[in-house]
């Protein structure tokens, strides 16, 4: 029983900090810029070209912040233009922002290192990353101008002032992304109102589904938008949180076994312990039968009593664990570096708390098999002259 207890408060405590990261890891990912869900025309998530575009896409994201009465809804563009200032040019990314909702979705405007973020929609301002802004040796104040194409194919220019420097700690977002408002995006690139997403996040994970149900609901049946997940959006977090688990739960596994030979170590002693006792009631008619029954009916028990003392003892501790947290020595400088909490935090399921204790309880009731298997092989009279 104190093996049981032991061995699923650790399954109990281990799963629920995976499966916390596993959410940390999740959300961290998508608040760069993906969202939970998100609005696109039909194709976008596969071609991303210019012209798949949402028609009145700033109208069409506030009537659904007014439908999930949330606020962590933004309307977005995307461009690729040929940015250049006094002494340098390069290749980057444009993202057309609405600056009022844009920090409720999005880690990037609270990664700013200079310089303060976007705040007028129609503002002819930028913002960089700090790789782009050593690439192009420009500073707060600074002008860009920006080169591209619009929409409908036509030459698309316009002049910026960077107004902030983030650092999200990824080199690539660093190096090539940059963001405008969403009215100076328009105009730039010939939009006529339109955009290519809208950026959705619910109050966590399990309300994902309800929050895909209810924006399909509000778009019109003949528009051609698709509401993809951030399965669909991400599909690389997945396989590896799949990937994780997979060692994981062979290290768990490891854990089960050893569990397990222990019971069967303490149900065979108890076996050979008891052999005398076991040859008398089997002279005295009792059958080997109801003595294997026996064996399994104690491991039953016992197993059952581990089995609950170790959920309940687990919940306890790793409850208490997910409301104060925990951190990892080194582990709040890189937090800030990326704009993470700096604590981690179990995440109790029914899954981490059911899952390890009834695979424990059922290898060890597989356990109890082998001794209750040997007494049927027990003859009364030899089992009598065990001392």
């Amino acid at each position: 029983m104190g093996a049981m207890i032991f061995s699923n408060l650790l399954l109990i405590l281990m799963m629920s900090i995976q499966f916390g990261m596993y959410q940390m890891m999740i959300d961290n990912t998508l608040q760069i810029f993906t969202g939970h869900v998100q609005v696109q025309a039909s194709g976008y998530l596969d071609d991303k070209k210019m012209r798949q575009t949402v028609a009145n896409i700033v109208p069409l994201a506030e009537s659904i912040r007014d439908a999930l009465k949330s606020e962590k809804v933004a309307a977005r563009g995307l461009a690729f233009a040929l940015a250049s200032s006094e002494e340098r040019s390069y290749g980057i990314a444009v993202y057309g922002v609405e600056p009022a909702f844009e920090p409720e979705v999005s880690t990037i405007p609270g990664l700013l290192i200079e310089g303060e973020y976007l705040s007028d929609p129609n503002a002819t301002e930028i913002i960089v990353g700090s790789v782009l802004a050593r690439n192009l040796k420009v500073g707060i104040g600074d002008e860009l101008t920006l080169l591209g194409s619009g929409v409908d194919g036509s030459f698309a220019a316009t002049v910026a002032t960077v107004k902030g420097i983030f650092e999200s700690g990824l080199k690539d977002i660093d190096r090539s992304v940059s963001e405008i408002p969403i009215g100076l995006f328009d105009d730039t690139f010939f939009m006529q109102g339109s955009g290519h997403h809208i950026s959705i996040f619910g109050e966590s994970l399990e309300d994902v589904a309800y929050v895909q149900s209810q924006v399909e609901s509000l778009l019109p049946k003949d528009s051609g938008l698709l509401v993809p997940d951030w399965n669909l959006l991400q599909p690389g977090v997945r396989q590896a949180i799949q990937a994780d688990m997979g060692s994981a739960f062979f290290m768990y596994f490891i854990l089960v076994v050893l569990v397990s030979f222990s019971v069967l170590n303490t149900q065979l002693m108890s076996v050979l312990e008891r052999t005398r006792e076991f040859g008398i009631v089997m002279a005295l008619g009792l059958k080997p039968g109801r003595l294997g029954r026996l064996v399994i009916l104690e491991t039953a028990i016992m197993g059952l009593l581990g089995t609950l003392l170790g959920m309940i003892v687990g919940a306890i501790v790793t409850l208490w664990v997910g409301h104060v947290g925990f951190s990892i020595p080194g582990m709040d400088d890189m937090a800030a570096q990326f704009n993470l909490p700096s604590r981690m935090y179990p995440r109790l399921t029914l899954l981490s708390l059911a899952a390890g204790p009834l695979i424990v309880y059922a290898f060890t009731l597989l356990a109890a098999v082998y001794p209750a298997v040997r007494l049927r092989r027990l003859q009364p009279v030899e089992a009598m002259r065990v001392a």
